[in-house]
């Protein structure tokens, strides 16, 4: 299958790698192509922005998640009906898990999907050194495509000739162009990274300023060339065709600016085996949609919105209502927080959240947990039976108390074969999962399956 494509990578974080594939994908998207956008590794904050700029839903690709197969079939599946991909990476092209090279990097994902990588560098108080790196890059894995530099943080158009000399000299790979100093183009951080799309107020002008520096100072055309030079991808086909369907399901999704941390492919996954999925918004609906058989609750900044969450007083005893007569309900990190009692914020302030679960969510000044982790389901429960396992992802500052309630998740910390850490999560009650964990579904899509199955035979109580 030709599949035109590439990847941005970057030689370590920070090289602004995302904000230069946000220019390459406008200004791709500018000249007509329809572009299909992805991100390595577990992020839910620059796919939003990936889709913002393209009008396309980004999407995932995670090594350590997902088998290289189901990769592979995702990106065939949605690749096929764009004109291009772009992928943008993770951290370093080679920080992957634990010291495995192969296990959720940059590289890794390359490699499985035959993909050239285009290789960010920072230009910024260096010369010949430029050189060393990208030949450092191109030998510590041969198997690693690296078709093109861009470098990034230019003092000028003397600077970058001098680089691209040094560089194409030295290494035999191309320089496709370089993206100057200017700080107009930097995107606005917080507490777990980048500002999410939605709460940008000035972000179509900065999309624009992004898009004419790389359309000035990058050879798209060359760009465009290795693209459509990229071998041909086999086409895969993946299990859940021979899944049970469940037509007519409807899953209510939360999804607003306190919720929208969901993969793309776990909607899809969700449409795929039947399920009607219907959005809604806590901070703005006042009850839960009609007729619900099951509730998705996603992760987000429900403690940067906790006061709008607060004042819908309507939509918690709504929610609340549904789960007390046995709503089937899904909850991760942000979505867990939610249903418990309160929210105490940075400044210390407190407000009342949905109260299904007795305890409370507090914010800390540093992170919690972070980083990949394996669940085993300890007892049988709304995401399938005993002993069913599936990897995950937490980020997250803050931590919950919750007395008097189950937990259904067994979660360990691993590098390189080694148990750092185990703890327990998954808080249940009624028909109720919820924890800290991201999951991505085709990880497992068994348990997909088996909550379709509880929202079709476990009918809500009557009042």
């Amino acid at each position: 299958m030709k599949l035109p494509r590439f990847i941005i990578a970057g030689a370590h974080s920070g090289t602004g790698k995302t904000t230069i594939s946000l220019g390459l994908m406008a200004a791709l998207k500018k000249r007509g192509l329809s572009v299909a956008p992805y991100k390595v590794g577990p992020d839910y904050i620059d796919p939003a922005y990936h889709t913002y700029v393209t009008g396309n839903k980004s999407r995932n690709l995670d090594s350590w998640m997902l088998e290289d197969n189901t990769i592979k079939y995702l990106f065939n599946d949605h690749s096929q009906k764009a004109d291009i991909s772009v992928i943008e990476g993770v951290m370093g092209l080679y920080d992957g898990f634990g010291t495995t090279k192969d296990s959720g990097s940059t590289a890794h994902v390359s490699k499985i999907l035959k993909a050239p990588v285009i290789l960010v560098i920072n230009g910024r108080g260096i010369s010949s050194s430029a050189a060393a790196m990208v030949l450092g890059y191109k030998l510590y894995d041969p198997e690693v495509r690296i078709a093109g530099i861009i470098i990034n943080r230019v003092s000028g158009q003397k600077h970058f000739q001098l680089l691209k000399e040094i560089i194409e000299r030295d290494t035999g790979t191309p320089v496709l162009g370089y993206i100057p100093n200017d700080t107009d183009i930097s995107l606005s951080s917080r507490h777990l990274g980048l500002v999410p799309s939605v709460e940008m107020g000035d972000l179509q002008r900065k999309m624009d300023k992004i898009r004419q520096l790389v359309e000035q100072y990058v050879d798209m055309e060359k760009l465009m060339e290795i693209a459509y030079a990229a071998d041909e991808l086999e086409e895969c086909r993946h299990l859940f065709s021979d899944m049970q369907t469940f037509d007519g399901v409807r899953i209510g999704v939360a999804k607003d600016k306190a919720f929208n941390f969901y993969y793309e492919d776990n909607l899809d996954l969700l449409e795929k085996l039947g399920a009607q999925l219907i959005y809604f918004s806590p901070m703005e609906h006042r009850e839960l949609p009609e007729e619900l058989d099951g509730l998705y609750l996603g992760g987000g900044f429900p403690e940067v919105f906790a006061q709008e969450l607060e004042q819908n007083q309507l939509m918690r005893w709504s929610i609340r209502q549904a789960l007390q007569k046995g709503l089937p309900t899904y909850a991760e990190c942000g979505g867990l927080m939610y249903l418990t009692e309160s929210i105490q914020d940075f400044e210390g302030k407190t407000y009342d959240m949905v109260g299904i679960f007795h305890g409370h969510s507090k914010m800390t000044a540093r992170l919690q947990r972070f980083g990949y982790v394996n669940v085993e389901l300890g007892i049988n429960c709304l995401i399938g039976e005993k002993g069913t396992t599936f990897r995950a992802h937490e980020f997250h500052r803050s931590v919950v108390e919750i007395q008097d309630d189950g937990c259904c998740y067994k979660v360990t910390k691993q590098r390189d074969g080694v148990i750092l850490d185990t703890w327990k999560c998954g808080y249940t009650l009624h028909n109720i999962v919820a924890g800290y964990a991201h999951v991505h579904f085709w990880s497992n899509p068994v348990i997909v399956q088996h909550f379709l199955n509880k929202c079709v035979k476990l009918p809500q109580k009557k009042t």
